[in-house]
């Protein structure tokens, strides 16, 4: 196992890197921007440098100032977490360039996974199920709407270099179509550095549906379950529980099947998901995505199987076993997650101040993961997450009975922030039958 680690990121999952790097006794090392020299992570960690100003240009993705931190502070390895440079397969190079281990996958997977357009293709021929849509890139307008003419309306328009929910329109008609076109291809250029641009069929009524993998050092790639992740805003999940109450044993077995064999197909390594869109009428499910990385979401699943993935994400980069039977997952109870964040429970904009009160809940099956403790300020440039409220039990019904406890207890003072929303969504008929899809949130509103 490595003895030191550099964790580049923020936050809340910088703090929660660091806690298991430290159980494990490796040293573990913080890089901060200027406006985050005061978050918990930036104090619990064994060291920390401050690599630039707020901006995260200049610091979170600042991979000179990166490389320098771990340099002098004699770091062994580097740890991306989400976000920032996560997915940039470029910094994975220079990582392992400089005689640092990466954790993560490799930089080819990276890359394969990268480009929506080269990500289809790739699971086509591995014979995971996509939606219909284009081979490659829309070139122009008239492309796009020739291909759209083809697929039939209505049709997701997305970057073919986004992520994370980035980067997407939806078009019921031609005239919608060249409105999102020139919308998406302009954001993707500006965000991504690449314009290219995607159009596949658009499920009016669908579910997220996504599975955890885990390519271990001696190449073989489990699926830790799946999670459902359709409780939505914009394209970005608010809410994750795993299981999925949508998906029968069968379709469970087909859906972790594919998602291994996607796995496969680009030699994984180390913690990924391979996101799926499930058509509840069908019962047909699609590829959508592969993140190449630590989710969000990821406590969900260690709840449920009783695992660290940090630490098996170490375990594989370091070339040793799981601490588990790969022949013998097996799933525990149900697990919940909601996403606190800075911003208000009906528009969800963001709302960043000085936290005055930050009490957390505990109790039996519950599990807050923060960036923040009070007194601390919630600034603008970066997300909006604060923490994430984890609850498990034996049973839905009695997580669901613990996550409503949870966020009556959270106390939260100071920023806006969503747990009204969550409030609300607990009594919610369509999402406590568990018959819901990714419009439940617009229908709440």
């Amino acid at each position: 196992m490595i003895e030191s680690l550099l964790v580049a990121n923020r936050g809340e999952i910088a703090r929660r890197i660091i806690r298991t790097a430290r159980r494990l006794g490796i040293r573990a090392i913080a890089v901060h921007s200027e406006a985050d020299a005061d978050l918990p992570f930036v104090t619990e960690a064994d060291e920390a440098v401050c690599v630039g100003p707020a901006n995260p240009a200049q610091s979170y993705r600042n991979v000179e100032a990166i490389l320098a931190a771990a340099k002098s502070t004699g770091a062994q390895a580097i740890h991306p977490g989400y976000g920032f440079l996560s997915e940039n397969a470029d910094f994975a190079r220079t990582v392992e360039a400089s005689g640092l281990v990466w954790i993560g996958p490799g930089a080819d997977a990276i890359t394969a996974m990268g480009d929506k357009i080269n990500a289809r293709n790739l699971m086509a021929a591995a014979g995971v199920p996509v939606a219909p849509g284009t081979t490659d890139p829309a070139a122009d307008l008239d492309a796009a709407v020739a291909a759209a003419a083809e697929i039939g309306y209505p049709v997701m328009v997305k970057a073919a270099a986004g992520g994370g929910g980035m980067g997407m329109g939806v078009a019921t008609d031609e005239a919608a179509l060249r409105t999102e076109y020139d919308k998406v291809r302009s954001f993707a250029e500006r965000m991504f550095g690449d314009g290219s641009v995607l159009i596949e069929r658009y499920f009016p009524r669908v579910r997220h549906v996504e599975v955890q993998i885990l390519g271990l050092a001696d190449g073989r790639v489990v699926a830790l379950g799946e999670r459902e992740c359709s409780v939505q805003r914009r394209n970005q999940k608010l809410v994750e529980e795993s299981p999925s109450p949508a998906v029968s044993p069968e379709l469970r077995e087909r859906i972790l099947a594919a998602a291994v064999r996607a796995g496969e197909a680009v030699e994984y390594r180390n913690a990924g998901t391979v996101e799926c869109l499930l058509d509840p009428a069908t019962q047909e499910f699609f590829f959508l995505e592969m993140n190449t990385r630590l989710q969000v979401e990821h406590p969900v699943t260690e709840l449920v199987y009783g695992v660290d993935l940090v630490e098996e994400q170490l375990r594989v980069a370091a070339g040793l076993a799981p601490t588990f039977d790969p022949d013998a997952l097996a799933p525990r109870g149900h697990a919940i997650e909601l996403r606190i964040n800075a911003e208000d429970p009906k528009r969800f904009l963001p709302g960043p101040g000085v936290i005055k009160t930050w009490v957390e809940p505990t109790g039996e099956g519950v599990r807050v993961d923060s960036g923040y403790v009070e007194g601390n300020t919630v600034t603008p440039f970066y997300d909006s997450l604060m923490a994430k409220l984890i609850v498990d039990g034996a049973t839905r019904a009695e997580a669901i009975e613990r996550a409503r406890a949870a966020v009556a207890a959270f106390d939260l003072a100071g920023p806006k922030n969503n747990l009204p929303f969550f409030a609300e969504l607990l009594e919610n008929e369509e999402f406590l039958s568990g018959d819901y899809d990714t419009g439940i949130v617009s229908r709440m509103r």
